[in-house]
């Protein structure tokens, strides 16, 4: 019996401490031989006018690491570096889309984060969603990259890019302070969290936000859910009306995109999918974006979410929405209809 519970015990130590299941649309390319590969890509670059369906069917169905070990054949057949031959045969949408490929992810998102605060004017809707939709694991993975690369910490590029109570939210994310989930449910401390956020928002003049970001950027998600629920009780309106009511501005889209990734992170992605493709002159940089830092981590279930919400497939979307090797590229990604 004691062993019985020891082990059970341990079950309950280890239990929040695992990391999310994976619904990738690419996977590890089975019988994979790089060379073949590299030999293929060089041959396709060279061909006149460029044979780009070789190049995507290609880079579009392997995995980060099976394409890095392609990148290092390409480099011994071809003595040049497979990015800047890319960079030489492909342009616009395309290239960024296969640049972004060869890139890990978390190296692809601390690099759109960099690009969000470089040069003139912040991309404040891309600042925002990296830093919102990323969970604590991601966040400190590409604040580790962040830094080997641009050699600064990412805080410091966040703070000298962004003001107020925007700059206060996204920084105390980027600490990656949350709470590891736990199989213990502390309803006193969700309902201490949800009256807070009533008090803190609609129930008095004017907002203390302080006391909404340090709830939201350090409970953990299964709490908050709980949280949202329970606040129900208290206002008139749900977490997100009243965050509609109490702040505006990038402090308003910021609260709304993280309560939408705490509620359900892939239908998060669909949605931005979905209007980025809708919207006048498809938002390609979205798109690409999403499709990229997602494809091996949960493409496969923002697609369900995309279906179930759309009631379109993400195939068919992006078929109607985008054209040219940037949709066979995009179509490739996202690995079939539904």
């Amino acid at each position: 019996m004691a062993l019985v519970s020891e082990f059970l015990g341990q079950l309950t130590l280890s239990y929040g401490e695992e990391p999310e299941p994976k619904f990738p649309t690419v996977v590890p390319a089975r019988d994979f031989d790089p060379c073949k590969d590299a030999a293929r890509i060089e041959t396709a670059i060279k061909t006149k006018g460029v044979d780009e369906q070789t190049v995507i069917d290609i880079l579009t169905r392997r995995s980060n690491e099976q394409r890095r070990e392609i990148g290092f054949e390409y480099e011994r057949i071809a003595k040049k570096d497979l990015n800047s031959a890319l960079k030489a045969a492909l342009s616009g949408s395309l290239e960024a889309l296969m640049l972004g490929l060869m890139k890990s992810t978390a190296h692809y998102d601390a690099s759109e984060l960099k690009a969000s605060m470089k040069g003139l004017g912040t991309d404040e809707e891309t600042l925002i969603e990296m830093v919102c939709s990323r969970n604590k694991d991601e966040l400190a993975e590409i604040k580790r990259v962040y830094k080997d690369l641009f050699k600064k910490e990412v805080e410091k590029d966040i703070a000298g890019d962004t003001s107020g109570d925007f700059a206060k939210l996204l920084l105390a994310l980027v600490q990656t302070k949350r709470d590891e989930p736990s199989n213990v449910v502390d309803y006193q401390k969700i309902d201490d969290d949800a009256r807070a956020l009533y008090e803190a928002g609609v129930k008095r003049k004017g907002t203390d936000v302080a006391t909404w970001i340090s709830i939201m950027s350090q409970r953990s998600v299964p709490h908050l859910q709980k949280v949202f629920d329970r606040y129900k009780s208290y206002s008139p309106y749900d977490i997100k009306e009243s965050i509609r009511k109490e702040v505006k501005g990038d402090l308003e889209k910021s609260f709304l995109t993280l309560v939408e990734c705490f509620e359900n992170r892939q239908l998060y992605f669909a949605n931005r999918l979905n209007d980025a493709m809708k919207s006048k002159g498809a938002k390609e940089k979205v798109v690409t974006r999403i499709m990229v830092s997602r494809c091996e981590i949960d493409l496969m279930k923002i697609r369900t979410e995309f279906k179930k919400h759309h009631k379109r497939s993400l195939y068919q979307t992006i078929a109607e929405h985008t054209k040219g090797d940037y949709q066979k590229a995009l179509l490739s990604l996202c690995g079939g209809d539904d």
